[in-house]
């Protein structure tokens, strides 16, 4: 029998969830508003609760910038009686222009400078230290090296805004072939070039090892190269974006390497359920269960 489709029987899927009810994980990983939806409902304050219920000690909320601030305030809330540790969200995301690349004028920059603020007033409510950005599209009738400097140029300015704070911008990677084709930041060494470039403790990298696997793969060598400038992790297995075990990455020996580096921040679950219902969410708390046993 494929070891996978064993642990993913719904007896042995049941009684990972029941253990998980009497230990948490070694590393924080964040489930995601909807992950849960079949065994805890729709309201994201019960997901969050249900997901601590189950040894999770991290969340994600990709989102979580254009919530309600009501229910910004509830998540924050929830998260701190359930011990949990808010990861990453989203405050700017360009899959449309080239402009983070091109552009560096004042109505640009003031733009970026109001949507930073609008994070760190987000980060307050949920509790986060940690937002995601995506530059922009490349711009293939300019240089890289002039669309480096500009990307620098304007991760300065929206750091002015973060650093007083505390929030910590990560820069994320992001794969050309399977997802996001066209996009100017694709690998953890360029955006560790640019991170160096920026130089502030408000301008890190987000590491999402499904993206760098299919861009370059490399996995360890490279967040080793690049350990310095990374403050999140995210996972998701190739190919398929699904829970680990259902893919090539080999996470048990992945998180393993994370534990013994001591790292302390969220492992964001950024990806699907390989099943749907209730059996596949046993079937993902399953899999980390897996591959948390180290």
């Amino acid at each position: 029998m494929i070891r996978r489709h064993f642990l993913a029987t719904p007896a042995l899927a049941a009684a990972a969830a029941a253990q998980s009810n009497r230990a948490k994980f070694k590393l924080r990983y964040g489930p995601h508003p909807g992950m849960f939806r079949h065994s805890a409902g729709e309201d994201i304050i019960e997901q969050i609760n249900f997901s601590a219920s189950q040894g999770f000690t991290g969340w994600e909320d990709n989102g979580a910038m254009n919530r309600e601030p009501a229910l910004q305030t509830r998540t924050g809330e929830a998260l701190r009686r359930n011990g949990m540790l808010m990861g990453v969200f989203v405050s700017h995301a360009d899959f449309k222009t080239s402009d983070f690349v091109t552009r560096t004028d004042r109505e640009f920059q003031d733009s970026l400078r109001a949507t930073m603020r609008r994070a760190v007033e987000t980060a307050k409510r949920v509790g986060a230290k940690w937002t995601t950005v995506v530059p922009s599209n490349v711009n293939n009738k300019l240089d890289p090296g002039f669309q480096t400097a500009n990307c620098i140029t304007n991760l300065k300015v929206m750091a002015e805004i973060c650093e007083p704070a505390g929030l910590i911008m990560v820069l994320e990677p992001l794969n050309w072939y399977a997802n996001h084709p066209g996009l100017f930041l694709r690998t953890v060494p360029q955006a560790y070039a640019i991170c160096k470039g920026v130089n502030s403790a408000s301008c890190k990298i987000l590491d999402d090892l499904y993206h760098q696997q299919i861009d370059v793969g490399n996995l360890i060598p490279n967040m080793e190269m690049a350990w310095d400038e990374i403050a999140a992790i995210q996972v998701g297995d190739n190919p398929g974006r699904k829970e680990p075990t259902t893919g090539e990455i080999n996470y048990r020996f992945i998180f393993q390497w994370l534990h013994k580096k001591g790292f302390q921040g969220v492992v964001g679950m950024e990806h699907g359920n390989s099943r749907p219902g209730k059996d596949g969410e046993m079937a993902v708390i399953a899999a980390y269960r897996e591959v948390d046993n180290f």
